[in-house]
């Protein structure tokens, strides 16, 4: 055979990965022949299961077979069991800590990007405005397109004006207990470190969520903020716009990029579209940067409760400490309670796309899903848009949606492809092609 047909992960593994489509009948390697066309990605049995038996990939147990399953036998999300959860009571940690000199030295240590007084630097120099309700989101956007053809072009150093508008504000339970979410993650993005330390926040006039509840006292100045419903007329907001964002524009582009030690540098780390490759191929690559980058001084965050969940134990091991372990123990409580109310089970992530991929249970994803975190220690676990306090590889307790946990990583402060699918609806890439070569 000139081309390889499967991929094994660990040598007690009792399954493996088709390269490409196998059809029935191929020799797959010198003692196994497929009994069934395989779909590329798909897993093939590599000896007898029985009934009741495990299968095994990455050396960890996926499920238990429900039926026999015969050498050669393609093996998808119908012929297993889910395994019961890690628990998450008295795991152990500090038991897989791996050293800073142990880690994949970076190629270099420093990037370009732009200073801020004080927190993470910024990849981007961006002016960014925003809403505190949903209703201040149609005049605003209308300013934004003003701004980049009136405004943008005569100061060349900013990089653009972003629009950060969201579906809260009014009409909601302001005072409800978990309220606190939604206004802590609008409260930090507006001190985003791509807006350079520029306050700009346009509101309405009669919501709820009101300027005292996102901004300190202090901040809240003429300066600052705006209130569409104090001005007569669509002309009278626009120009009142147009007058503030000059006004941090004219700042903003007294901002240089400036050689900064990866100490200053705060990236985030998600997952794609997951199939059965992903934690062969681009998420062990992604984890191998984040080593590097953590090697070097920087701070890289990872997330999603869902697809951590069942690998919850092997990060245990990596955390530096018990406050750490703790903390990671309780953001999955939180899920597990989240799921009992709701009677559902883990099993209802993956996707149909991701099993059409070959994962065949939430646990094959989580394994594949945690590969992007590297090696690193774990040093903090952050609530969803929490601000970390810590340098290293840090873990954000966000949900698996990229319309949630895009807007958490925001707003806890990472640099990163930001689209519109997300939360928070803006043209906002913030994330810097190239700052590091």
């Amino acid at each position: 055979m000139s081309q390889r047909l499967y991929v094994k992960i660990r040598e007690e593994d009792n399954v493996a990965i088709a390269v490409k489509d196998i059809p029935a009948g191929t020799q797959v390697m010198e003692d196994l022949v497929a009994n069934q066309d395989i779909p590329q990605a798909h897993k093939i049995a590599l000896c007898d299961i029985p009934a009741g038996g495990e299968i095994i990939r990455y050396g960890v147990v996926l499920g238990y077979a429900i039926n026999d399953i015969k050498k050669g036998d393609w093996i998808n999300e119908h012929m297993l069991e889910l395994p019961e959860s890690p628990s998450v009571d008295d795991m152990a940690f500090g038991t897989n800590l791996v050293k800073m000199e142990d880690l994949p030295m970076p190629t270099r240590t420093t990037w370009m990007g732009y200073k801020n007084a004080e927190g993470p630097a910024g990849t981007r120099n961006l002016l960014g405005i925003v809403t505190t309700v949903q209703c201040a989101a149609g005049v605003l956007k209308v300013a934004v397109e003003r701004i980049k053809k009136e405004l943008l072009p005569k100061y060349p150093n900013v990089d653009g004006v972003v629009a950060v508008t969201h579906p809260y504000g009014c009409g909601v339970a302001i005072n409800a207990p978990m309220a606190y979410i939604p206004i802590r993650a609008i409260t930090n993005v507006i001190r985003h470190p791509n807006f350079g330390g520029e306050i700009m926040v346009v509101g309405f006039g009669c919501e709820k969520l009101t300027y005292d509840r996102v901004l300190p006292k202090e901040d809240i100045t003429p300066d600052n903020v705006l209130t569409l419903q104090d001005y007569a007329g669509h002309d009278a907001m626009m120009n009142a716009i147009m007058e503030i964002a000059e006004k941090k524009l004219q700042k903003l582009n007294l901002r240089k990029r400036e050689e900064l030690p990866l100490s200053d540098l705060l990236i985030g780390m998600q997952c794609g579209g997951s199939d059965a490759f992903s934690g062969v191929s681009a998420n062990p690559s992604a984890g191998y940067a984040a080593d590097m980058l953590v090697r070097g001084g920087a701070t890289v965050m990872f997330s999603e409760v869902t697809e951590v969940r069942d690998g919850v134990h092997m990060l245990a091991a990596r955390c530096a400490d018990a406050h750490t372990r703790d903390r990671l123990a309780e953001e999955m409580k939180w899920y597990d309670k989240y799921l009992a109310d709701g009677g559902v089970g883990r099993d209802a992530n993956p996707t149909p796309g991701n099993k059409k991929g070959g994962l065949a249970n939430i646990v094959e994803k989580a394994m594949g899903s945690i590969a992007k975190s590297g090696t690193s220690q774990i040093v903090e676990v952050l609530s969803p848009a929490e601000k970390l306090t810590k340098h290293g590889l840090i873990y954000a307790a966000t949900p698996a949606s990229d319309i949630v946990c895009g807007p958490s990583q925001v707003a806890s402060g990472i640099k990163e492809p930001y689209s519109d699918k997300y939360g928070f609806h803006n043209d906002m890439c913030i994330f810097n092609p190239a700052p590091i070569t």
